[in-house]
């Protein structure tokens, strides 16, 4: 499935034309810009054949949404956005590929900031995560303010919006991906987990956590040690720690 939208910024829209430049379909830039970057930006696209259209601040921000734009934006035919069939059909490659790596899938079970979502997909991304699932309805999706917090894990990390978690670990769980929760709750600390083999690592909303429905769902329900005076982490930073915690067992027990 493709869909186009927006990435805003510098740093994004350099990354988006020297990763993957055939995706571009048009670049937005600040009229008569000073910007030495945003002038190599505008030399890259047109060398490429991509359209460049000149625009003042006004329709910048208005299409930057709360994203600062920097004088430049990039339209984007975004070809890793999957619905749940999509997402099924990359697990099943993934668990029939050669070089023998399990799943890794990061749910996201609600999250509502924009800013949350791309930080958790900027470290998806550096982490080897495989897919990032999110709910369809009532959760953030792709946003300029996403891909702009992402720096560019936004445009190149499989990303799946499903109508119904609870369905989706299930057929996982059929697939032999676990299902690893996170709870202040759990009685289990992450660091004594085992959180090796194909993994779905499942994050529960900003304040509120897991739904009790998708906590049900988890196989093994984990938490993050705590020893100061703060009772829990940004979930971004939560997720980060993780993801990484997984990392470290997979390189101490390779597939």
């Amino acid at each position: 499935m493709s869909k186009s939208h927006y990435i805003t910024g510098l740093r994004s829209v350099e990354q988006q034309l020297a990763t993957d430049i055939s995706e571009v379909r048009r670049v937005y830039a600040e009229y008569q810009t000073v910007n030495p970057r945003v002038e190599a930006i505008i030399k890259s696209a047109r060398a490429a054949g991509i359209e460049v259209q000149a625009a003042n601040r006004a329709r910048l921000e208005q299409m930057s949404g709360e994203a600062r734009h920097q004088g430049v934006i990039a339209e984007v035919l975004r070809s890793t956005v999957l619905d749940e069939a999509g997402l099924r059909t990359l697990v099943e490659t993934r668990l029939q590929a050669s070089d023998g790596k399990p799943v890794l899938l990061l749910v996201l079970d609600g999250l509502q900031d924009p800013h949350n979502l791309g930080a958790c997909m900027r470290t998806a991304d550096a982490a080897g995560v495989d897919a990032v699932v999110v709910p369809r309805h009532g959760a953030a999706g792709l946003s300029p303010t996403v891909s702009k917090v992402a720096a560019g894990a936004a445009e190149q990390l499989p990303f799946a919006t499903v109508g119904n978690l609870n369905r989706v670990l299930g057929w996982l769980a059929d697939y032999g991906v676990r299902a690893i929760g996170t709870s202040d709750k759990a009685d289990s600390s992450l660091f004594e987990a085992d959180l090796s083999g194909s993994v779905a690592l499942v994050m529960g909303r900003e304040h509120t956590g897991l739904s009790k429905s998708i906590s049900a769902r988890c196989d093994v329900l984990v938490s993050l040690p705590m020893e100061g005076v703060v009772s829990s982490l940004n979930v971004s930073v939560a997720t980060g720690v993780c993801l990484y915690e997984i990392a470290r067992q997979r390189a101490l027990r390779p597939a």
